[in-house]
């Protein structure tokens, strides 16, 4: 089997970051904006916490797509060739096409609350009463939306590892004879 060390790492460590740290948003950021004193203050702390990450994300989505299309190149004939293989391939795909449509969605909310500025919150997606009527929509859209991206970017993860199972030399074999 080829050495794919450079593909692994785009895509282990661009997966890492994109699911930690929006799951470090989801339970730190946007809970601890709520207390930055004023509602505004609290809209204003959560949208520079965002803005600030959404590069980061970009870089670290775009590494894990790069690492994954290296990994899917490296391992071609496993895919087509090992029983279970492809279908594992199939799996991650879909998981990662449903976390890039959640994240873009989510950036599009996320833009509508941080062009508004500073806008009454009670924490990063909870509004307060004061917010204006489409802002509040998209907050509380994103309210739902924050845990969905941890949850699909960690079944990748899970599958991820179930991949690097399937390329232990006992599994490879037995997927081989098994065609």
């Amino acid at each position: 089997m080829a050495r794919n060390t450079l593909s692994r790492s785009l895509h282990d460590l661009g997966l890492s970051a994109w699911f930690g740290g929006t799951l470090a948003n989801a339970v730190a950021l946007n809970a601890a904006a709520g207390e930055a004193g004023s509602a505004s203050d609290t809209g204003r702390v959560a949208n520079a916490g965002w803005d600030r990450w959404t590069p980061v994300n970009a870089a670290a989505i775009g590494a894990h797509l790069v690492g994954s299309v290296g990994q899917l190149l490296g391992n071609r004939r496993r895919v087509a060739e090992q029983q279970g293989v492809a279908g594992m391939s199939a799996l991650k795909t879909t998981l990662t096409a449903a976390a890039l449509g959640v994240t873009a969605y989510s950036r599009a909310l996320g833009k509508v609350v941080s062009d508004a500025g500073g806008t009454p919150s009670r924490s990063g997606t909870k509004p307060s009463k004061r917010a204006k009527a489409e802002v509040a929509a998209a907050q509380a859209k994103l309210d739902q939306l924050q845990w969905v991206i941890p949850a699909l970017t960690g079944a990748l993860v899970v599958v991820s590892s179930y991949a690097g199972e399937q390329q232990r030399p006992s599994e490879v074999a037995r997927g081989l004879a098994q065609r």
